[in-house]
């Protein structure tokens, strides 16, 4: 699916030397799914085939987490500028700071990227203290219930973990902000096409409903992506490590994988 919207809109945009923003950030989001895919699938295959890898090598486990956590967050924010993107050329409201934005959509979206990219850099060199404190819990195995310095130690570890977590918190509240003013938009409209006794089935009508279906269901995606991904955070911690952790796994590839397809057909 991202292959092909890559193939896609690349071509496009090799021929007429042209690209709207629009298919600009749906070929970068497609990209940095494929590499995000492929990190996912690297370490899928290390945990099962050579776990005794995440044991003696710590660069390793660094450079995949950390590559994963930047594309990760990347993409997450790409999705949340096409929803944006989507919200300001369609919606319709008469509210100053709305419109504002709107006759500068092309401007705010560039910005948004440019935030999007220092963002996932900021939420990958976040990860350094948390994977430090990984190495020191996963290195005292035969303490683990006894020793004070775990509990503290332990203690640091969740509290990073969760503050992590929160890295995820602006672009699920832009995102349902975009929802949330494209439903009304479009409940207006409709009510204005009642008025004036004309289709409810227009152009602007249309538009409304196919951006609202890509939005939402990259909420619904995204919310469950997040879900899959604290199970696999937390897998550290649980029985049967390898075996929770490539669940969790193979239910995250459906994020980057399953919302391309929406894409596609939206």
């Amino acid at each position: 699916g991202n292959g092909f919207i890559g193939l896609v809109n690349g071509s496009s945009w090799f021929k007429s030397k042209r690209i709207s923003l629009s298919d600009f950030i749906i070929t970068t989001l497609a990209l940095c799914r494929i590499v995000l895919l492929w990190i996912l699938f690297t370490d899928g295959l290390i945990v099962v085939f050579f776990s005794h890898v995440y044991d003696d090598s710590e660069l390793t486990v660094q450079v995949i987490d950390i590559f994963w956590t930047f594309t990760n967050h990347l993409s997450i924010w790409l999705a949340t500028s096409l929803g944006v993107l989507y919200c300001l050329k369609i919606a319709s409201f008469s509210h100053p700071t709305f419109l504002w934005f709107k006759w500068r959509v092309s401007r705010v979206v560039a910005w948004m990227l440019l935030g999007a990219l220092f963002l996932s850099c900021g939420s990958a060199i976040s990860l350094i203290p948390q994977l430090k404190i990984y190495f020191l819990l996963h290195k005292n195995p035969g303490t683990r219930n006894v020793t004070e310095q775990f509990k503290k130690q332990m203690h640091e570890y969740q509290m990073i973990h969760v503050l992590g977590m929160l890295w995820y918190l602006p672009p699920l509240i832009v995102s349902l902000a975009s929802y949330v003013l494209l439903i009304l938009s479009l409940g207006r409209h409709m009510k204005q096409m009642q008025q004036n006794r004309t289709s409810p089935s227009d152009a602007s009508t249309e538009a409304h409903k196919r951006a609202i279906r890509i939005v939402l269901s990259f909420l619904f995606l995204f919310l469950f992506y997040c879900f899959s991904f604290a199970i696999t955070s937390s897998s550290y911690f649980l029985p049967r490590t390898e075996m929770i952790k490539m669940i969790g796994e193979m239910v995250t590839m459906l994020y980057p994988a399953g919302h391309s397809f929406i894409l596609i057909l939206g």
